[in-house]
């Protein structure tokens, strides 16, 4: 005989996932968006300014990538 718990709507699992579903789109755009904002403001600098902040141009998207996490 099978017994089954009842006191668990079984809706409530997979509805509980829909909002985090978007949360999780939602950081990965945001997350995206300071990388792409961070990439932009680093190559406007001449290669001056990037040598006194310790940068050079091949290091701007590793900058960004790691800026993203």
């Amino acid at each position: 005989m099978a017994a089954f718990d009842t006191t668990r709507p079984s809706v409530g699992l997979s509805a509980g996932r829909i909002p985090s579903v978007f949360l999780s789109a939602f950081a990965a755009i945001a997350a995206w968006n300071d990388a792409r904002i961070t990439r932009n403001a680093l190559t406007k600098l001449s290669e001056r300014e990037l040598t006194d902040i310790g940068l050079t141009y091949g290091d701007i998207d590793e900058v960004a990538r790691l800026s993203r996490r």
